[in-house]
C-alpha cells in the first residue's frame, strides 16, 4: 500500500494492471485482484474515464457537475472536498479537506481511521464556520452522497455539484493539493500513530494556508487572497 500511494502520487492515470506491471519490476509480484482491492481500500482510482471505485450508496442522490465553463472570481463562490489516503507506520488513516475553488485556502480539514460519512460532516460544518459558499463540489463517493451530508449543504441553501463519474480532473485543485500534502509533508515525516499525524497536519496547513506562496496565485498565499479577496466583497 506505501508503494501503490507513493507510485498513484506519480502517476494517478495509472490504473491496476499498469500497477501490476509495476510492482512487478520492483520486484514484487502481486496478482491483479489483490491490487484492486488495495486501491480500493485506499481511494485510488486512474484519472481516465472509467466507473469509479467511489461509488454512491444506493438511493443517494447524484448532483449535476455545475463548474464547467464557470468563471471562478471571488471567494466563497464554490468550494470543493475530497479523500485521500494517509499512511501511517503502522497503518493507515484517511484525510478530508475542504477547500475554496478561488483562493486554495484550506477551510477545514479532518483524519479518521474510517471511510465513515461522519468525519467528512465534521469537516463539512467547521468550514461552515467560517462562511457559506454558492457551490460546493465533490465526486460521487458515498460520504458526499449521503443524506447527512447533502442535507447540510441544503440547510444552507448551497447548490451541490459533483464530479461526472470517473473524471477526477473535475476536482483538480483539490487533487493538486493532495499531492502537495503527500511530497512536502507525509512522505518526508513517515507519521508512527494518528496523534502525530494530525499534529505534524496541523502545522502544515497552516503553513501552506499562510506562508507557501502559490505561483498560481502571483506568489500569494491563500490565506492572504482568501481574506483580502473576501473583504471586498463583504
Amino acid at each position: 500500500m506505501r508503494l501503490l500511494d507513493e507510485q498513484y502520487t506519480r502517476t494517478p492515470f495509472y490504473g491496476v494492471r499498469k500497477m501490476v506491471w509495476w510492482l512487478d519490476e520492483q520486484g514484487y509480484p502481486v496478482n491483479p485482484k489483490r491490487v484492486r482491492r488495495l486501491m480500493r481500500l485506499m481511494g485510488l482510482e486512474a484519472i481516465y474515464p472509467k466507473p469509479r471505485l467511489s461509488l454512491p450508496a444506493p438511493g443517494h442522490k447524484i448532483y449535476p457537475y455545475l463548474l464547467r465553463d464557470l468563471t471562478i472570481n471571488r471567494p466563497d463562490q464554490a468550494w470543493c472536498s475530497d479523500i485521500t489516503y494517509i499512511r501511517l507506520r503502522g497503518g493507515f488513516i484517511y484525510l478530508v479537506a475542504v477547500m475554496d475553488w478561488f483562493s486554495r485556502y484550506v477551510l477545514a480539514w479532518e483524519v479518521s481511521v474510517s471511510l465513515e460519512t461522519s468525519f467528512c460532516v465534521s469537516a463539512l460544518n467547521w468550514a461552515l464556520e467560517r462562511g457559506r459558499p454558492d457551490i460546493f463540489n465533490t465526486d460521487q463517493g458515498s460520504q458526499f452522497t449521503s443524506h447527512d451530508f447533502t442535507g447540510r449543504l441544503e440547510d444552507h441553501s448551497i447548490d451541490i455539484s459533483m464530479d461526472g463519474r470517473g473524471r477526477v480532473m473535475d476536482n483538480i485543485f483539490i487533487e493538486r493539493l493532495w499531492r502537495t500534502v503527500k511530497y512536502e509533508e507525509i512522505y518526508l515525516k513517515d507519521y508512527l500513530d494518528v496523534p502525530e499525524a494530525m499534529a505534524n497536519l496541523k502545522i502544515y496547513f497552516g503553513f501552506y494556508n499562510h506562508a507557501r506562496p502559490h505561483q498560481a496565485l502571483g506568489y500569494q498565499t491563500p490565506a492572504a487572497i482568501y481574506f483580502q479577496a473576501r473583504k471586498k466583497t463583504l
